[in-house]
């Protein structure tokens, strides 16, 4: 376990050891890298280096620990001004990819802590995670983000997205063919192209935009004069006045019936008359 130092100096020695340390490991990976080569390269004794840590694999733990915490700070410090969780991401997405191109052994280190230690790969994205998570429940409780975003799901799947964007365009930047050459340490390392970082914002804000809101139902329908005022909805149809009922028919029996009452009825109605009484 490494030990702290107790003054400036001590401070300075330590971080001198780790910059080194970072740039071993990173230029022959761990196995073929030495407490010598480290020690060497940091200027001092081997036995200035068992002050502050106690073996290879102790320093290799603490440079992911301190590349860890110096790429949360830069992306921290970056969307703490925001106003939105979106403007955060936009932000911290834009602080990880400049602190990659500027500590290209970030990757290198992290690679390498699948296989040399594991525990302190899986702390390296543990804790980058729980930042991740603490924002987004933020953000969901403020509907900033969907209600149906899982943080935990979202805060692995943005990291993924930040680390391979940064892979590509970052850390391997055109030479990303399969039998290119891998890039050596010291090689400055490429910043991901303007439409590349839209195209991967723009995906972002699609995945965990809050859903729009469904528009309003229809209205009534609005009557609308010649010059194109429109008068409110139009007043219900007025009740009109039913046709009066048709006349009965009367059937054919009954049409006959009457017409032979009638005639039965003349002949009477002409004996009674003055002018049959006088003939």
């Amino acid at each position: 376990m490494s030990t702290q130092p107790r003054t400036a100096r001590g401070n300075r020695t330590r971080a001198k050891i780790l910059a080194a340390a970072e740039q071993v490991f990173a230029e022959v990976g761990y196995h073929d890298a030495s407490i010598v080569k480290i020690t060497e390269s940091a200027g001092v004794g081997q036995g200035t280096f068992y002050l502050y840590f106690e073996s290879k694999i102790d320093v290799f733990d603490e440079l992911v620990d301190d590349l860890n915490r110096r790429v949360r700070h830069a992306m921290i410090e970056a969307s703490s001004q925001a106003t939105t969780r979106l403007a955060a991401e936009r932000a911290g997405f834009e602080a990880f990819f400049r602190f990659t191109a500027e500590h290209p052994a970030l990757y290198r280190i992290v690679r390498q802590a699948e296989f040399v230690s594991p525990g302190a790969l899986r702390r390296h994205y543990a804790r980058i995670v729980e930042g991740y998570m603490t924002g987004l429940d933020k953000a969901r409780a403020n509907g900033e983000v969907g209600h149906d975003v899982d943080p935990e799901v979202a805060a692995w799947a943005l990291m993924g997205i930040g680390e391979i964007v940064g892979m590509r365009w970052v850390l391997w930047g055109g030479r990303w063919d399969e039998g290119a050459e891998p890039p050596s340490y010291d090689t400055a390392a490429a910043e991901v192209p303007p439409h590349v970082f839209e195209q991967t914002m723009q995906f972002i804000e699609r995945a965990l935009a809050a859903p729009r809101p469904a528009p309003p139902p229809p209205g009534p329908a609005t009557s609308t004069d010649p010059a194109g005022d429109a008068r409110g909805p139009s007043p219900p149809p007025s009740p009109q006045a039913s046709p009066p009922d048709p006349a009965p028919r009367r059937s054919p029996g009954a049409a006959r019936s009457s017409r032979a009452a009638r005639a039965a009825s003349a002949p009477r109605a002409r004996a009674s008359s003055p002018r049959a009484a006088r003939t």
